[in-house]
């Protein structure tokens, strides 16, 4: 792929939406490559991180996770808006605006926001991002309007036989967590290797079936997220058979959008 960057000359703050095995961390690992401006923020990782670091919202969220409950989306949208305003992207306008973003300390697992006002945080101009892991569904969406106005969101399309089809080549060195494909990223020697000969297996909840339970749920699931964004007028829809073959179609339109 392209090595040469683009600078953004409008702020990018972008979702990458697709079904599971459709190649949503490789498109963002090539969009930060292009774009430098851009950053990842991702929720799982701000919630292990505040975990290790025990901070009260990682407190929060690990009693929340020991007794089996989800992690609220308002302790996520806490974790979000604590790193924008570490990041210096996101100014309280008011002192009691920093405590109106923590996350309640409700154990339910939405909640609701108000609609923003002009008491609402104010975000740079220059946060340029890709949120990755929220949200996930429409009311998780609607929380998050009030906080980071999302203005680019790609529905990645690969047919699921596609999908299908690339999980049931894929073997994997348990050791290393090395991962082949009998398709585009073969072994040396078939059903070794590369770097130890020892053997590949396939990952049990890699069976086919698995996988097509996995793809029905992100449809059933997607649907309401993907029509919020339609209406907010920010969707972009783009297919492909592989990452390579979206990646240039999703340089394109970013370019088009934001440079």
């Amino acid at each position: 792929m392209p090595h040469t960057t683009k600078q953004l000359k409008k702020a990018a703050r972008i979702i990458l939406v697709g079904a599971p095995g459709v190649g949503k961390g490789t498109q963002s690992e090539r969009l930060l490559s292009r774009f430098p401006q851009l950053a990842s923020i991702s929720s799982g990782d701000l919630l292990r991180e505040n975990v290790r670091r025990r901070t009260p919202l990682g407190v929060q969220a690990e009693a929340a996770m020991q007794s089996g409950s989800l992690v609220p989306d308002s302790m996520i949208l806490g974790l979000i808006s604590s790193e924008l305003t570490s990041k210096g992207w996101l100014q309280p306008s008011s002192p009691s605006e920093a405590s109106s973003i923590s996350p309640a300390s409700s154990s339910t697992t939405t909640t609701s926001y108000s609609q923003p006002t002009a008491s609402s945080p104010q975000l740079s101009p220059t946060a340029s991002f890709i949120l990755d892991g929220f949200p996930r569904t429409a009311a998780q969406a609607k929380s998050l309007d009030t906080l980071v106005p999302v203005n680019f969101v790609v529905h990645l399309l690969t047919p699921p036989s596609v999908i299908l089809a690339r999980i049931a080549s894929r073997w994997v060195h348990e050791p290393s967590g090395r991962v082949y494909n009998t398709d585009f990223h073969a072994p040396k020697v078939a059903g070794k290797d590369d770097i130890t000969g020892e053997p590949l297996t396939q990952r049990e909840d890699d069976s086919i079936d698995t996988w097509k339970q996995r793809l029905q749920k992100f449809d059933e699931t997607s649907r309401a997220l993907l029509d919020h964004y339609d209406r907010r007028g920010c969707l972009w829809r783009v297919k492909g058979n592989s990452s390579d073959e979206i990646t240039p179609k999703l340089f394109a339109e970013v370019e088009r959008r934001f440079c």
